[in-house]
């Protein structure tokens, strides 16, 4: 991409449009005027365990090209390794082998996408289970992921969930000096969650974690509450917020995260656009090869460019 402006990508979550097939979902984003997508692998949207995912993927790389968009790859469907139990098993589950097995595969899929990184979070720490071993679970668990994201050059995104093992920002940041501060792994912010749960306000997180975002989920809340509301409804400083990605120079995707508004996803992507342009959001195109202003290495224009070809675009 090129153009005249720095600045981060607007982009809105697949998560949000579950209804709707990906082509269309990526066909509607672009058609509102958004330059990015935040694509949740999922039974519908680009299935990881699909027979056909190598065809997949390769469509859905000629799509994210022709329409010009951004993409960061998330990684929370709610039921896609487990049916009865949602996002089950997770990094700090008795046996977090099938989450592992999902997040390099994540990395794969973004790699052979171009995607600026994987987003991941802790999950909820078991009964049973202390502090310490859930803290080791995660540990080993993300040391064999950051193995394939060395391996594909892609960043991961540590993501604070409020009620997870890793609520808070200074949680993630204190995880990420325990593993010597791994070159590719960066931090996802969803600004909600800062409201949610955060002493500081959004932008105050945003300044904090300078440097280390590689993916940003727009949305608002109100304290105390992990529900996910459009903006106006909850008590985030969307100008203000905004304005802090602006001044710490972050160029890579912010994207609406409402995963629960499916229902009305066309009006809803409508009316979040709107309210991100008032609020003084800007969503011309980025230039220069290096779009995030952070510091997580292997930040690349494309990550084909970076470590071998994935195994899924090689398979025919």
């Amino acid at each position: 991409m090129t153009g005249d402006h720095q600045g981060f990508h607007l982009g809105y979550g697949t998560n949000g449009f579950v209804n709707h097939r990906l082509d269309d979902a990526l066909r509607h984003f672009a058609s509102l005027g958004y330059t990015a997508v935040a694509l949740t692998l999922d039974h519908a949207h680009l299935d990881p365990f699909a027979a056909d995912l190598p065809a997949q993927i390769r469509r859905t790389a000629r799509t994210l090209s022709a329409l010009g968009l951004r993409c960061v790859v998330e990684t929370g469907a709610r039921y896609l390794l487990d049916p009865a139990r949602k996002h089950h098993p997770t990094l700090v589950s008795d046996d977090p082998g099938p989450r592992l097995d999902f997040l390099c595969r994540a990395v794969r899929i973004a790699a052979d996408l171009g995607a600026d990184c994987v987003s991941f979070w802790s999950g909820i720490r078991p009964e049973g289970t202390t502090p310490g071993m859930a803290r080791e679970r995660m540990r080993a668990g993300v040391a064999h992921v950051l193995g394939e994201a060395d391996r594909y050059g892609v960043p991961l995104g540590l993501e604070p969930e409020p009620g997870m093992f890793v609520q808070h920002l200074e949680d993630a940041l204190a995880f990420r000096a325990g593993l010597d501060e791994h070159p590719l792994l960066g931090i996802t912010l969803d600004v909600g969650h800062c409201v949610a749960v955060e002493p500081m306000d959004a932008a105050a997180c945003i300044r904090r974690a300078v440097g280390l975002l590689v993916n940003v989920q727009l949305d608002d809340m109100r304290p105390q509450v992990h529900e996910h509301l459009e903006f106006g409804e909850g008590e985030l400083d969307l100008p203000g917020t905004l304005a802090a990605l602006h001044e710490t120079g972050y160029a890579g995707v912010a994207a609406v995260e409402l995963p629960r508004h499916s229902h009305a996803a066309p009006d809803v992507a409508r009316r979040a656009l709107a309210a991100l342009r008032a609020a003084g959001a800007d969503t011309r195109p980025v230039p220069g090869p290096d779009r995030t202003g952070s510091r997580v290495a292997g930040r690349t224009g494309s990550r084909r460019s970076v470590g071998p070809v994935s195994t899924y675009q090689s398979q025919g």
